[in-house]
């Protein structure tokens, strides 16, 4: 079975369109599907049009969480809960064209076990994003210290056993992309173009994006820390210079000058060291669940669940309670 993620955010203009052109999609590939949309604290009808879909079509799943815990919340909310033996990533707003999902599913069943969406060309009417969205992929492709496909997002497929090892990673601030290729396994790509919203604005506001481009840096570098130790050599080759200069000059400001210099490339030096430190405890404490769900909808079923989302399974505690 393929299921198929979909996260939620006031999105009740384009619900009842989404699915229609995945039902068209699905339909042509031949396999027995779900799709699983997770509500993510919507405040229109959003839940109540799925709802009224579910009625309409035993393919669907919803997920309804406690509150609005933000786009990667609800994305691993969607992977706890997926049944099939492949799983889709994809927003509904058709930014993730629903055409391509036949292609993914091909290079699946042609081996590969993670198939990558990546962005042939972009269209987006926001114009500061339209110019930021290459500089950021510019600059994690120089900072990352591990190889991760630029100009894909968290569209992709990927199969039962890499879904099973990110749900198993502990870590909170995640950025997909790269933990999709951190896993390894065998890997295909497949080129679109990403289309701009069919209708409404977009829910991710500006700082959610700065925050989510941190993640995606901290996550997989650590040339940031590292700066601290350049910054440092920097200071002492500074404070070498004016410190012979003052000799020659017979000058106390220039002493005066490079012990300052001097001694804040010592400071820097121990904030590089902390920081290597810290970088990697930070690594270790990052447990918190990144959502948690209130309901799980199967047709006529409702499955109310308290689970730590993000959470290996033997640091999780389910209760399950149908109605």
């Amino acid at each position: 079975m393929i299921s198929i993620v979909v996260p939620i955010f006031n999105e009740q203009e384009l619900i009842r369109l989404f699915h229609g052109a995945v039902v068209d999609a699905m339909n042509e590939v031949g396999e027995s599907w779900e799709v699983v949309y997770v509500n993510d604290g919507s405040r229109d009808s959003s839940l109540a049009l799925l709802r009224e879909l579910q009625l309409e079509d035993a393919h669907i799943v919803v997920v309804d969480l406690s509150r609005n815990w933000g786009h990667m919340g609800a994305i691993s909310a969607g992977l706890q809960t997926t049944r099939g033996d492949a799983v889709v990533l994809m927003d509904g707003d058709f930014q993730d064209p629903p055409e391509v999902l036949p292609e993914l599913v091909a290079a699946w069943r042609g081996g590969a076990q993670v198939v990558t969406a990546v962005r042939r060309s972009r269209q987006e009417r926001r114009k500061v994003l339209a110019k930021l969205f290459p500089l950021f992929y510019r600059v994690l492709g120089a900072l990352s210290d591990f190889p991760i496909p630029l100009n894909a997002g968290i569209f992709g497929l990927l199969d039962r056993q890499a879904v099973d090892s990110i749900n198993f990673l502990r870590e909170g601030n995640r950025y997909l992309p790269g933990l999709r290729a951190w896993i390894g396994y065998s890997t295909a790509v497949v080129l679109y173009d990403r289309q701009d919203r069919a209708g409404g604005e977009g829910k991710l506001t500006f700082l959610s994006r700065i925050k989510y481009a941190m993640d995606a840096i901290t996550s997989f570098s650590y040339k940031p820390l590292r700066l601290s130790f350049v910054l440092a050599g920097f200071s002492m080759s500074l404070a070498a210079i004016l410190a012979v200069s003052s000799i020659f000059s017979n000058s106390l400001g220039y002493g005066v000058t490079a012990a300052i210099f001097l001694m804040g490339a010592f400071l820097l030096l121990c904030m590089g060291v902390l920081g290597e430190y810290l970088g990697r405890v930070y690594d270790e404490v990052r447990s918190r669940p990144l959502s948690i769900i209130n309901k799980v909808y199967y047709g006529s079923q409702v499955t109310t669940a308290q689970i730590n989302i993000g959470r290996p399974e033997g640091d999780r505690e389910n209760v399950f309670r149908v109605a």
